[in-house]
């Protein structure tokens, strides 16, 4: 209950937030003539939501750090956009990483860093929340808090700042950003800000005691939230972490993830937004179900987001009905890390094309593993769309590399795999590699060239056609926390190119074969900054922020990123301290070494990683637990949960198919 002080106390709070919470749009509208695609700005989108400021008692900006094309179908933040606005007095608006077009004119005429729905200034919220899935939005972070007028550093910022959160995977680590952040929530975000949006409420009806810290303090204490200001970092001499401990008490040594069990308590988006402005997908998307057990080892997603947790057939029929009502688009992702992994896969695909089989609404799946292809699924898939390219990833380039990183997929199973799409009218297959994987050898990735030629060989005598591809598409491989390779060195960016040229060289000089395979792959030095980022600690905060005052921005865009820029700034920022980006890069760690995220709890059980890691230099393959015991990873009972699949028996929705309609 609020006391009748607090409730004056609100009152003033409300009349100086709709103060500084004005919209800035007449400002902005007249900078909008001079830059690229102004329509990415303003805001409106179908589904979207504009709230009453002034009824609302917490407020939330949601931040996908890059262009409003990529930030705008991010299913996470659509998911805590509806989420939020859904609870009665709580907002939630989004803003996007703006163009250096728009951020020059920006800060020329003082327009601070804004949401999309309104075109309220970000420092007028209680809540900046960040989510990321990839380290290279971080200097983009910090263009949003300086424009928005947000001290960099969280120990500058006072009562009138937003608390800023980061989500999303890259929160697993969120050291090198420990600076510049309030709080960091891992893992699943649906309840937690639920959590956090309680705290902030009853914390501000009561009159903002204690300030910041106070807020930040009855977070903590839920064991839930990653406060960085309330851990110090003590280091070795030689440079390594000796200890992460708590500075204030009653804070936990642990910080555990959130895991949502129960996906079909939780069918969102509901009503998808729908982009004014061309996006990286023009789809309605259903996350038909989260987390994977497969165990390859370089994933970093498929470990951080375990158990496995379907959601049901009939809980997928009903989100996609009401998700094209509310849309129009034409075409459905099932998005999950392994699509056809789930247990009624074909069921949902034969169900959503007979529904939908006379409105034309095409399905996809983001890629197909080669062991759960079949062409019944393929079939289903593309029956009412457009028949693409198939997209299979290997991973490894050889048999023991697919040991190596527990990709338990053969080259023949592969062969099998292709010669039965391109037999059934594909005449497309991309297959992707990584480059640069733990004990890899040049032998290894030229492999790659062998089997793309056995691919196309293959494809030629099953269709009776030479026109026929395959594209070889390779990224390198990065390092990351709570995987089994959190340990392993990272391949020099020279070595990953020499290694990359050798293939670009073998495959261009196979007169029979070379022209019918492309070669598409990203050179070394963006994944080297990655790694950087990746297992960086909080000494690497001051590499960031020189990389921003120097310049950096978007550096998820190949046009702008500077691997010059990053590693002068490095240099500079991580002389004082010892240590240089390859130690942090190509280093490998040991099992007693302290690493920077092992306060924070992913569920997974250390020695388990350790012993995963062994198996991979062992070449030992280890089975999806889905289908066999428990290997004690430790998730299940750490955080309470347990793995959901089904089948369930039930048909995709009690719907009768559409028929066209007769005449007479």
């Amino acid at each position: 209950m609020v006391t009748p002080v607090s409730s004056v106390v609100l009152t003033k709070v409300r009349e100086m937030s709709a103060e500084v919470a004005a919209s800035v749009f007449p400002q902005l509208e007249a900078l909008l003539p001079h830059v690229q695609k102004p329509i990415q700005y303003v805001g409106g989108e179908l589904n979207s939501t504009v709230k009453p400021w002034d009824s609302s008692d917490v407020r939330w900006a949601l931040m996908y750090p890059d262009a409003y094309e990529v930030g705008l179908p991010n299913q996470g933040v659509m998911i805590l956009y509806e989420v939020l606005n859904e609870q009665e007095g709580v907002l939630a608006e989004r803003t996007y990483s703006v163009w250096p077009d728009l951020e020059a004119l920006m800060r020329e005429h003082g327009v601070p860093q804004f949401t999309v729905d309104s075109h309220r200034p970000v420092k007028a919220f209680d809540v900046f929340g960040l989510s990321f899935s990839t380290e290279l939005g971080y200097t983009n972070m910090l263009t949003a808090l300086d424009l928005a007028g947000i001290p960099l550093e969280s120990k500058d910022r006072t009562l009138d700042d937003p608390i800023v959160l980061a989500g999303g995977h890259a929160a697993f680590n969120p050291e090198p950003i420990a600076d510049f952040i309030d709080a960091a929530v891992i893992g699943d975000g649906e309840q937690a800000v639920l959590d956090m949006t309680r705290i902030i409420r009853e914390w501000k009806a009561e009159g903002r005691p204690g300030g910041r810290e106070e807020v930040l303090f009855r977070l903590a204490k839920t064991g839930n939230v990653y406060i960085p200001a309330f851990y110090d970092v003590e280091y070795l001499p030689d440079g390594r972490i000796g200890r992460v401990v708590p500075n204030k008490s009653g804070v936990p040594w642990r910080v555990s993830k959130h895991t949502v069990m129960d996906l079909d308590e939780w069918p969102y988006p509901k009503q998808p937004l729908v982009p004014l402005a061309e996006t990286v997908h023009e789809r309605m998307s259903v996350e038909i179900f989260r987390g994977c057990t497969r165990g390859c080892r370089f994933c970093q997603a498929g470990m951080i987001t375990r158990p496995v947790r379907e959601r049901s057939i009939t809980g997928i029929g009903e989100m996609v009905e009401k998700g094209l009502k509310a849309t129009g688009f034409e075409e459905v992702g099932l998005l999950s890390l392994s699509s056809a992994d789930h247990s009624e896969i074909g069921d949902i695909a034969k169900g959503l094309a007979d529904r939908y089989e006379e409105d034309k609404i095409g399905l996809s799946l983001p890629s197909t593993r080669v062991d759960a292809f079949n062409v019944d699924l393929a079939n289903e898939l593309t029956r009412n769309g457009r028949r693409s390219g198939l997209t299979f990833a290997p991973e490894g380039g050889s048999e023991r590399m697919r040991k190596v990183i527990n990709k338990m997929v053969s080259e023949d199973d592969l062969i099998r795999t292709v010669a039965t799409a391109y037999g059934n009218g594909w005449r497309q297959v991309k297959l992707y590699f990584m480059c640069g994987l733990p004990t890899e050898t040049d032998e290894d990735v030229l492999q790659i060239a062998d089997m793309a030629t056995r691919v196309i060989a293959k494809g030629r005598e099953v269709s009776g056609s030479n026109d026929i591809r395959c594209t070889v598409s390779i990224g390198g491989f990065v390092p990351k926390p709570h995987t089994p390779f959190q340990w392993a060195p990272q391949l020099s960016a020279e070595e990953t190119d020499a290694r990359l040229e050798k293939l670009r060289d073998k495959i261009r000089g196979d007169k029979k074969y070379g022209r019918s395979i492309g070669f598409r792959y990203h050179d070394g030095k963006p994944g080297i900054v990655e790694g950087l980022l990746s297992r960086g600690d909080r000494r690497i905060g001051a590499v960031i922020r020189a990389v921003y005052e120097d310049g950096g921005r978007f550096d998820g865009w190949r046009e702008h990123f500077s691997y010059d820029r990053w590693m002068n700034c490095a240099d500079k920022a991580l002389a004082p301290f010892g240590v240089d980006v390859d130690w942090y890069t190509t280093r490998e760690r040991s099992y007693e070494e302290v690493l920077p995220w092992d306060h924070l709890d992913s569920g997974l059980d250390k020695d388990w990683l350790w012993e995963d890691w062994q198996d991979a230099l062992d070449e030992t393959e280890v089975e999806d637990c889905r289908w066999t015991p428990c290997f004690d990873c430790g998730v299940c009972p750490a955080m309470d949960t347990n793995i959901q699949i089904g089948p369930t028996g039930k048909k995709l929705l009690p719907l009768t198919v559409k028929k066209p309609a007769t005449t007479g």
